[in-house]
């Protein structure tokens, strides 16, 4: 953060700051149900030239950074991916109705929304890969859904067996997106990387601790 940069910690986004005490309540106990906090970080450049801050990831991935005004002004996010946006962008939560995100695939169901005239920037893991769709298709895996526009139809399907789920490893359930509009996704998503890193976890330290230590004994 350059010199000249103020922060301070605000209940909600600020977009309606006329909306009073509970209108704030309202829209930022809505983020608790996303698994955020009551509370966002608001910088404010106070001084008379340009200046910087920046912004670090979650966990490793990559920065999208989506112009809103390119997407009609908004911008449907998953749960965890928000991580700044231009003062005055809206940040709500938005449900999805279709039974089947709800009661099979479980991730989807809650999303987080987006609405402004500004930029905005989603974390996604691993690599971003932008697609246009033009009244199309698109299968994919639940958990690789980073953002999209509301005018696509999300859902979740069910797809394969159980036999394929248990023996072959696969999910049952794949996120399905209709219609017109452009969807992000990601190559990564966080429950993936923690069970690619699960071999390595407690066990495989402690296994290489005794290792060292009976080398420096011996």
């Amino acid at each position: 953060m350059e010199q000249g940069i103020s922060f301070d910690v605000k209940m909600g986004d600020g977009s309606s700051p006329n909306k009073g005490v509970l209108g704030s309540l309202l829209s930022a106990g809505s983020r608790l149900i996303t698994g955020e906090s009551l509370f966002l970080t608001h910088f404010t450049n106070k001084g008379q030239t340009k200046s910087r801050v920046a912004f670090a990831a979650p966990y490793p991935g990559t920065i999208l950074p989506v112009d809103l005004r390119q997407v009609r002004n908004n911008l449907v996010v998953q749960k965890d991916g928000f991580l700044c946006a231009a003062f005055g962008t809206k940040l709500s939560i938005t449900l999805n109705r279709k039974i089947g995100s709800g009661l099979l695939g479980g991730e989807g169901f809650i999303l987080q929304k987006l609405e402004g005239d500004g930029k905005a920037f989603i974390h996604a893991g691993g690599t971003v890969i932008e697609r246009q769709l033009n009244n199309d298709m698109l299968r994919i895996d639940t958990g690789c859904v980073v953002a999209y526009e509301p005018s696509l139809d999300f859902d979740i399907e069910t797809t394969g067996s159980l036999k394929s789920m248990v023996f072959g490893g696969e999910g049952l359930f794949l996120a399905t997106i209709r219609g017109t509009g452009k969807v992000w996704l990601q190559s990564m998503p966080i429950r993936k990387l923690i069970r690619a890193l699960a071999p390595f976890g407690k066990n495989r330290g402690k296994e290489a601790g005794s290792i060292l230590g009976k080398f420096l004994e011996g």
